[in-house]
């Protein structure tokens, strides 16, 4: 193994006295380069693209009080070729963090303050935040791109190096939503924005060159939250959930979530449809953080995601002082998402609920060669009590009706896994899964595969990194052949 420190961040954060910057939240600063790590078991020759991590790092003294996802956004990537692996880690190049690497101090606060403790005008539907492109990551037209959930610009990179390439060009002015969508069957992105002002939601279609096709209206009554969409062969899915920002606090600057009094709506547009082709859909009240798989089944459009059962789940006892209701949205066992599926029927207007499991889980994954189909399993994360952490991950056969786990170890927490398939993969778990696992323990990370088709036996390699990865949220998987095309 050769490991190269290329840079090093400057840092002027102090005081690290707060739960999330602790642990599996403790941020880092160096970006290395290493290639042939060294493995403990061994890496199959069937398996060969990259899977790539955002994570938030927080770098200067926060103004006010710290949410974890404040923090810069930085990618770490572990590519895997001729039973090999190499690391790269970087920091996103954001436009807010080179302004703060400038006067080497915050300019912007964060998710739990005020906009006008912000010294500079920002980004996001809230206002005044620092577009830090730390929730998600997809890689569409052989390059990675990164966006922030309360929306943003979108940031380019290449896969393999993590080599800046600044914005995308496309980018509407009302910024991008995290969770954007790519179609690996007709190479195509979607996705949508947010925002306070008329009309609230937009959405869009980039084409496999990179070029802005479609961009519509999606009328809401009023600002919502929305943070993810699903999308089938025919169709796109966006949703109005009843989790939004309380009016009455709005308008005296104060950005607190309420559950309204109000059903779920979910609008089902065709891919490239306007206003005028939106097909409404009631279901029970909840909030959805993520979506695994939507698909057409006769005149349904059946999808799947983690309905939570208490959204707004008051404050977290035993939490610092003024951090009790931050801690509570971050703790999962609180929410209490569950693996749920909706049939919307586009004849009837009816609209058929189905819970799948009453474990609590989140952060889904499919083999997304499967995407847009009925699929036969789905991969989830299991939160640790009390945390923005998971401790282990089922796998949920769909046609036999079972649920395997498997459970990291006390003080051991992975990363969103992603379903890589084998190279001339035939069945639809025919392959692995990839995470990053971090042991507080000792203050390692390590990259684990697993054989998909058997998670309960762990993980069938591991592979040791050169530094501690930052728990973060989002990471996607790309097969070498779909980069180099």
């Amino acid at each position: 193994m050769k490991i190269t420190k290329v840079n090093t961040v400057e840092s002027t954060l102090s005081n690290k006295d707060h739960p999330y910057m602790q642990g599996a939240w403790e941020t880092f600063y160096d970006e290395f380069n290493a290639t042939n790590l060294d493995v403990i078991g061994e890496i199959p020759k069937d398996l060969e693209g990259v899977y790539i991590r955002n994570t938030e790092n927080q770098v200067h003294e926060p103004l006010g009080r710290f949410h974890p996802f404040d923090g810069d956004g930085m990618l770490h990537s572990i590519t895997f070729q001729n039973g090999l692996a190499d690391y790269r880690n970087r920091f996103i190049q954001t436009d807010g963090f080179q302004v703060e690497q400038k006067f080497k101090k915050s300019k912007w606060a964060g998710l739990m303050e005020r906009p006008g403790t912000s010294e500079l005008p920002g980004w996001g539907a809230q206002g005044c935040l620092k577009d830090t492109s730390s929730t998600d990551v997809v890689v569409h037209n052989g390059k990675v791109l990164t966006t922030f959930y309360q929306c943003g610009d979108g940031y380019s990179m290449d896969p393999l190096t993590l080599d800046a390439s600044g914005k995308v060009n496309w980018a509407p002015i009302d910024g991008i939503s995290a969770h954007t969508k790519v179609d690996l069957k007709t190479g195509e992105l979607l996705f949508f924005n947010y925002s306070k002002q008329a009309p609230y939601m937009h959405y869009g279609v980039v084409d496999q060159n990179d070029d802005l096709k479609h961009y519509t209206p999606i009328p809401l009554p009023g600002p919502r939250l929305p943070h993810d969409m699903a999308f089938t062969e025919n169709y796109s899915i966006l949703n109005d959930l009843p989790l939004f920002w309380d009016s009455k606090m709005l308008e005296r600057g104060i950005h607190a979530t309420k559950l309204h009094d109000l059903p779920s709506r979910f609008a089902v547009i065709p891919r490239y449809g306007t206003e005028k082709d939106i097909k409404w859909f009631e279901a029970n009240p909840t909030y959805c953080l993520h979506w695994n798989n939507a698909y057409e089944s006769g005149n349904e459009i059946i999808v799947e995601g983690y309905f939570q059962e208490n959204p707004e789940p008051g404050n977290y006892e035993g939490a610092p002082p003024g951090l009790e209701r931050m801690m509570a949205f971050l703790d999962n066992h609180l929410l209490k998402p569950r693996l749920h599926r909706w049939r919307f029927n586009l004849e009837t207007g009816e609209t058929i609920e189905e819970s799948l499991d009453d474990k609590i889980l989140e952060f889904g994954a499919i083999n997304q060669r499967y995407a847009c189909e009925n699929h036969r399993f789905t991969y989830s994360m299991m939160p640790t009590k009390g945390w923005f952490t998971f401790d282990g991950l089922t796998k949920h056969d769909h046609i036999l009706g079972k649920c395997e786990t498997y459970e990291f170890g006390k003080g051991i927490f992975g990363s969103e896994v992603c379903f890589a398939p084998k190279i001339n993969s035939q069945d639809e778990d025919d392959g692995y899964l990839v995470s990053i696992i971090t042991n507080v323990n000792n203050k390692t990370s390590s990259c684990v595969l697993f054989n998909a088709k058997d998670i309960v036996s762990g993980p069938i390699c591991s592979i040791p990194l050169p530094q501690q990865v930052c728990s973060g949220t989002h990471a996607t998987w790309a097969q070498m052949n779909e980069i180099m095309s």
